[in-house]
């Protein structure tokens, strides 16, 4: 697959098959695209917790709050992104510049790790809503928990949905 055609071919998989595992050989895939990933002064800035079973249940179950996420605890893993302190260049380059690069790293990183989902013929959807104090419990993490993001396969027969984007003209100016 050419990245365009990943890109076509990557969505939020709501939809997962709870009875088909995956393979470590693929979860170590996709974690390897994300440790791949550019970020600032190379400081790679998180940490990946891959859940698998009960584990993944209780994530699943913080994921799950007002009735949000509903698909979650039928993934069969569940990858928690925490936040790492910065290296010290990227900490004073975040200071002097006003970014906070942590979140941008860990954006990409995620971007890297989803699109290679979808090249192992995996699902993933990236979760903004779950109850950080408990996947911390959970999880046993020291740092904050920024995202947690649903992988497996999807259920047979869930199909491609048409993407909805804004036009390129409205994304971007030449100048």
């Amino acid at each position: 697959m050419n990245f365009i055609e990943i890109a076509e071919a990557r969505q939020s998989c709501r939809n997962y098959d709870e009875n088909k595992p995956v393979e470590k050989e693929k979860i170590d895939a996709i974690l390897e695209a994300a440790r791949l990933s550019p970020s600032a002064c190379n400081g790679q800035p998180y940490h990946f917790t891959v859940c698998q079973g009960e584990t993944a249940k209780k994530v699943a179950k913080a994921t799950t709050g007002l009735g949000m996420n509903k698909f979650a605890p039928d993934a069969p893993v569940l990858i928690v992104v925490s936040e790492e302190p910065y290296t010290k260049m990227a900490a004073a380059g975040s200071v002097v510049s006003k970014n906070d690069y942590r979140s941008m790293d860990i954006g990409i990183a995620v971007a890297y790790l989803t699109a290679e989902a979808a090249v192992q013929g995996l699902g993933s959807c990236i979760l903004g809503w779950f109850d950080g104090s408990e996947v911390k419990k959970i999880c046993g993490i020291k740092h904050t928990v920024r995202l947690v993001i649903a992988v497996g396969y999807p259920k047979e027969g869930d199909r491609l949905r048409t993407k909805k984007r804004k036009s390129i003209e409205e994304l971007a100016t030449y100048k």
